[in-house]
């Protein structure tokens, strides 16, 4: 890749061209395959992160500077898409973590958590889906996305005191939602 000039494709890249995306995809598709593969978390989330590196090369090739090595402003969108997805992750594992401390059930074995833990992220995702648009908002922006509750209230253009609202609304709906999955897990004999 690094012998490679793309600069007239990422132009005509950056002007809508599917075509001259499809031969910059071909061109750098296994150095960033490998790149990725390299820096993923697991090697099966190396497919996602790909997609999502170049859905992003997409949206910000108009911010390419021709007089910048290609190669290197590539492998920084790679790193950056890393990051990101690792960051997602943690920001599940957190919130998870966050609504077992609310509900305060003691724990088993080491095991027994670790299985709980998955178990109940993956609750937790359908959970966030019942949840109504404004209050998923929320908690996608302040969990996923990372942002503090004022830039919220910048990008909803909201007032911040509703933010917060919701915020704690949103967090008490996925709190009893939670706390009553666990209710009808026993009720079924599946006792944790």
């Amino acid at each position: 890749m690094k012998d490679l000039d793309l600069t007239p494709w990422l132009i005509r890249m950056s002007q809508g061209d599917e075509q001259a995306f499809q031969i910059v995809y071909e061109a750098t598709r296994d150095h960033a395959y490998r790149f990725i593969s390299y820096l993923a978390p697991r090697p099966q989330d190396a497919g996602d992160i790909m997609s999502e590196v170049y859905l992003e090369l997409f949206r910000s090739v108009h911010k390419y500077d021709p007089q910048q090595n290609f190669g290197s402003w590539f492998s920084g969108l790679i790193v950056r898409q890393v990051r990101g997805w690792k960051r997602k992750e943690w920001r599940l594992f957190r919130i998870t973590e966050k609504l077992k401390l609310s509900t305060q059930r003691s724990a088993g074995s080491a095991a027994e958590m670790q299985f709980r833990a998955l178990d109940d992220q993956l609750e937790l995702l359908l959970l966030l889906q019942t949840l109504p648009l404004k209050l998923k908002e929320v908690i996608v922006l302040r969990y996923y996305q990372d942002c503090s509750l004022e830039e919220i209230s910048r990008l909803l253009k909201i007032p911040l005191g509703t933010v917060k609202s919701r915020h704690h609304h949103a967090l008490k709906q996925l709190r009893h939602r939670f706390d009553g999955q666990d209710v009808r897990k026993e009720g079924d004999g599946f006792v944790y």
